[in-house]
C-alpha cells in the first residue's frame, strides 16, 4: 500500500524551520515569510501533522495574508492542503470596511457539508443485513458525476430553493418541521438573490437535487463505537451501540457553476479596485462594492440549495429505512443531529483586539465551533455548545465534538472539516486498486458501494490523514472538544 506520508517527509524538516513554533500544536508563519503578508499565518497542527504538509501548502497560507484587511492571522486547520486559491482548511476573516469577499475562500462546492442523523436501531440491528441496506440506499439516491435525482423542479421551485434552503424543503414535503432547528443557520441564508444567479447554474441545478454527487461525497451508515463526552452525548442524543446516519455533499453543479459565473466578475473586479494579489485564484472586491456583494448573495443562493439538497436526501434515507425495518420515523428515532456548513462565507460578530467587530468570516474546508451559550447554536444544545461533524474517509473513523471554549479566541469560532487529503485523485488511482480496497474494507466489515471502482481507489482511506490526529489537535486546543466516536459499516460514495 501506497505510504501517505513518503514524499512529505524529506522536506519536511526545511518547512519547520521557516515556522516559529507557539506551542505543540501551534505554529506561526512570520510575516517575514513573504514580502507583502498583513498579518501572520497560523498553522493548527501537531509535530506528527506537520510531515503531511509541504512549501506550496505553506506559500497558500501565506498568500492569503496578502489579501486586504484580513483580521488576526491567516489561519489552517489541522486537516489542510493545497486548494483553489485558499488552502483547504483555511480560515480568514476580514474587516468589513478595509477587508474583502473572495469565492477562493469558499471554493467551487458551496456549503458543501455534513449531516448527521441519529436513529433508534442498534448496531446488531443493521449489520446482519448491511450490504443489503446500503444498496437500497444506493438505488435510491443518485451519486457520481453528473447524477440527476428524481426530483424535478420548476423555475419556481429552484427560486424557492435558493431563497429558503431546507426550510422549502420541508415545506414541500421533502422531511419534518423539527429538521431545520438543528441546522446551522436554520438551514438557510437570508438575503439570497436569484435573480443574479445565472441561467447556466440554474439548468445545472435544476435536475440535481436530491444527488450525493461525486469526489469524496457519501452517504454512511455508522454506529457509536466510543463516548469521551457522556454529558454532551446525552445532550445530543447519542450512546454506545447506537446507529447513526452521515451525509457529505453540497451544491453540486449550481454551485459550482455560482463560483465559476462570479469568479470572472471578480477577476476584473481586482483590476478595478487596484487590489495586488500574489495569485489570480484569490480574485475579490473590497467587501463593500457591487461585485463582492453581488457574489456573496449568489453564494448564499448555492449555500439554500446545498441545504436543500442535503434535506432531500435525509427525506429519501428516511424513506429507504421505514421500508427496509418496516417502521415509521418516529418508531426509528430518525432525527436530525445536526447539519454543518464546510465551504461557506459568513458575516459575523466576533472580539479582535478586545473589540467586538463586525466581519466575514471565509471557511473553506472548514466548519463553525461555536462554544456554550453562544446564541446561534441551537436553544436544545446551547449549554454544551454547537455540534462539530468531523468526517473521516470510508475505512476510518468520524467524530462529534462540541464546540470548545477557545474556539472564539483562537479561530473565529471555526474546526477542521475532515479528516484532509494527503494524495491526489489522479495519483490515487494510479497507485490504487478500487477492487482490492473494497475486499479488505468487506473483510473488516464495511460495506462499500460506487458507481465505479476507481471512485473508491480515489477515496481510499490512507490518501488522508489519520482522523484521530486531526480531531486531537482542535481536541487539545479547546478549539472542538470530542464526544464521540462513530465507525462505518456501510458507505455509498460519489
Amino acid at each position: 500500500m501506497f505510504n501517505q506520508n513518503e514524499d512529505k517527509n524529506e522536506s519536511n524538516e526545511s518547512v519547520t524551520d521557516e515556522l516559529n513554533r507557539v506551542n505543540d500544536n501551534i505554529w506561526d508563519i512570520p510575516k517575514t515569510h513573504a514580502f507583502g503578508m498583513n498579518v501572520p499565518g497560523r498553522l493548527f497542527l501537531s509535530e506528527k501533522l506537520m510531515g503531511t504538509i509541504d512549501k506550496e501548502t505553506i506559500n497558500q497560507v501565506a498568500n492569503v495574508a496578502m489579501l486586504p484587511g484580513i483580521l488576526d492571522y491567516s489561519m489552517a486547520m489541522p486537516d489542510v492542503h493545497l486548494g483553489y486559491g485558499f488552502t483547504i482548511g483555511g480560515v480568514a476573516a476580514f474587516d468589513e470596511e478595509e477587508g474583502v469577499i473572495s469565492p477562493g475562500g469558499v471554493g467551487f462546492d458551496i456549503n458543501c457539508g455534513v449531516r448527521l442523523m441519529k436513529t433508534n436501531l442498534l448496531r446488531e440491528e443493521a449489520v446482519p443485513h448491511i450490504k443489503m441496506l446500503t444498496e437500497n440506499l444506493f438505488q435510491k439516491i443518485p451519486s457520481g458525476v453528473g447524477s440527476k435525482g428524481e426530483f424535478k423542479v420548476t423555475d419556481t421551485e429552484l427560486t424557492e430553493a435558493f431563497l429558503h434552503g431546507s426550510q422549502w424543503a420541508v415545506e414541500a414535503g421533502y422531511g419534518i418541521e423539527s429538521d431545520t432547528k438543528n441546522c446551522e443557520s436554520y438551514g438557510f441564508m437570508e438575503g439570497g438573490n436569484p435573480d443574479i444567479v445565472g441561467t447556466k447554474a440554474r439548468k445545472r441545478g435544476r435536475p440535481q437535487f436530491g444527488t450525493l454527487g461525486s469526489g469524496n461525497h457519501f452517504l454512511e451508515i455508522q454506529y457509536v463505537d466510543k463516548i469521551y463526552d457522556p454529558t454532551a452525548a446525552a445532550a445530543y442524543g447519542l450512546s454506545e451501540g447506537q446507529v447513526t446516519v452521515m451525509i457529505h455533499c453540497g451544491s453540486r453543479g449550481a454551485g459550482h457553476q455560482i463560483c465559476t459565473d462570479h469568479l470572472q466578475t471578480l477577476n476584473q473586479a481586482v483590476k478595478k479596485y487596484k487590489i495586488n494579489v500574489p495569485d489570480m485564484q484569490l480574485a475579490c472586491a473590497p467587501a463593500k462594492s457591487k461585485e463582492a456583494q453581488d457574489y456573496f448573495d449568489a453564494m448564499k443562493c448555492g449555500a439554500n440549495y446545498a441545504w436543500a439538497n442535503r434535506q432531500i436526501i435525509m427525506h429519501w434515507t428516511r424513506e429507504v429505512f421505514e421500508k427496509f425495518y418496516d417502521k415509521d420515523t418516529d418508531a426509528l428515532g430518525m432525527e436530525l443531529l445536526y447539519d454543518v456548513a464546510h465551504n461557506v462565507a459568513k458575516y459575523e460578530t466576533h472580539e479582535v483586539d478586545g473589540k467586538k467587530q463586525d466581519v466575514y468570516v471565509h471557511r473553506k474546508g472548514a466548519t463553525r465551533a461555536f462554544p456554550a451559550g453562544h446564541k446561534e447554536v441551537p436553544q436544545q444544545y446551547r449549554d454544551v455548545g454547537q455540534p462539530v461533524l468531523i468526517p473521516g474517509s470510508m475505512g476510518t473513523p468520524s467524530f462529534v465534538l462540541k464546540g470548545g471554549p477557545n474556539s472564539m479566541s483562537l479561530s473565529f469560532g471555526s474546526a477542521c472539516h475532515g479528516a484532509g487529503r494527503v494524495m491526489g485523485r489522479g495519483k490515487a488511482k494510479d497507485n490504487m486498486s478500487g477492487e482490492a480496497i473494497q475486499e479488505e474494507l468487506a473483510r473488516q466489515g464495511i460495506t462499500v458501494r460506487a458507481e465505479r471502482a476507481t471512485v473508491i481507489a480515489e477515496e481510499a482511506p490512507s490518501v488522508y490523514k489519520n482522523s484521530d490526529d486531526v480531531v486531537d489537535v482542535v481536541d487539545s486546543l479547546g478549539i472542538a472538544q470530542k464526544v464521540a466516536r462513530l465507525i462505518p459499516i456501510g458507505v455509498i460514495k460519489g
